[in-house]
């Protein structure tokens, strides 16, 4: 089943819902095909994130950490058939008066995390913001002006990884007990894929678990089939759609390959293979009883191997990272998808 993101708007009363259907490419448009164009220079890039918000992770800031060349900054997101809205950061605000955003899931949700509240501080950068990590896993970026707070939960795999004394950690496809910490939000970002997919020392867990059964090594696709599908089932248990509203972030494509994504400097052109773990997620977010949105990022992500960070991370020369992405950057790409599927544009 091709399961793609439209935006119809069905009017009740006097508020808008937006479904997720197939409706006539008149009445809709579709965010994830599309091309990277070049922009007006005064439009990008987005923001300085030295210069305007300080607070960005120094991993992200990549002319910060000593990137050389800026091209990469100049590209735009454009889809096939229709016009993604610019960002409006203040009427993302008004829009969003006294509500809780929050993403939850592994350092590519954080990513986005981070271009969105930069874009937010940007569009009002005379209105108080605090910043705060109530725990490890929890950080809150608010404006009280608004009364609107953008979170951030770490969480990679969604469902429950334990320690165990004797077996050590245990990946529990199907059990999530974390899920309070989701309720009560009014709208919910889920991400998660990366973590799944690392192997030998870079694995984070020892051991799979069903029930009771303990598995100790089991295919990494199929394990985050069963342990989405546990994510889904918690979603249509827990969740009222007329007071929480949920989207999956999509896959970001990493390019950790011989070709890899130093000195990259533009984005690529053309068809793009299939990507694992995408007919995964569309499958099962297709099967539930409840709405989830889905920002398909893949292709657009695919096409920008130039946008990683690579050396630029200030963590040396000798660590080359491939998976997350420079701020200002392609992450702001998926802020403005979110923008315009939130605001019904």
């Amino acid at each position: 089943m091709k399961f793609t993101l439209w935006l119809c708007p069905l009017l009740l009363g006097s508020a808008f819902v937006w479904a997720v259907a197939p409706p006539p490419p008149s009445q809709g448009c579709d965010f994830s095909e599309g091309k990277w164009v070049v922009d007006e220079p005064s439009s990008h890039p987005l923001y300085d994130a030295s210069g305007d918000c300080p607070f960005i992770g120094q991993g992200f800031d990549c002319l910060r950490n000593g990137r050389p060349d800026k091209e990469y900054l100049n590209y735009r997101w454009k889809p096939s058939g229709c016009d993604l809205p610019r960002f409006d950061g203040k009427k993302f605000l008004e829009r969003n008066t006294g509500k809780k955003i929050m993403f939850v899931g592994d350092s590519i949700s954080n990513n986005m995390w981070q271009s969105l509240t930069c874009l937010l501080h940007i569009a009002v950068p005379n209105s108080t913001y605090t910043s705060t990590s109530q725990t490890q896993q929890l950080s809150v970026f608010s404006f009280p002006e608004y009364k609107a707070s953008i979170m951030w939960l770490k969480n990679g795999f969604l469902v429950d990884l334990v320690i165990d004394k004797e077996k050590g950690r245990i990946l529990k496809l199907d059990s999530i007990s974390s899920g309070d910490q989701w309720k009560g939000v009014d709208v919910l970002i889920f991400n998660s894929y990366h973590w799944w997919t690392h192997t030998g020392h870079s694995q984070a867990w020892d051991y799979f678990q069903i029930g009771t059964e303990l598995i100790k090594d089991m295919d990494h696709m199929e394990a985050f089939k069963i342990g989405l599908t546990t994510w889904a089932k918690w979603v249509d248990s827990n969740i009222d759609p007329s007071k929480t509203r949920v989207l999956f972030q999509g896959i970001a494509a990493s390019h950790v390959d011989k070709k890899g994504c130093l000195r990259q400097t533009k984005p690529e052109e053309g068809a793009v293979a299939a990507y694992p773990g995408v007919d995964i997620v569309k499958t099962v977010i297709s099967n539930m009883e409840k709405a989830v949105q889905l920002l398909d990022i893949t292709v657009l992500t695919q096409l920008r191997r130039d946008g990683h960070p690579s050396i630029y991370t200030g963590r040396g020369t000798s660590f080359d990272d491939c998976s997350h992405w420079c701020l200002a950057g392609v992450p702001d790409a998926w802020n403005e998808i979110l923008y315009a599927v939130l605001l019904g544009n």
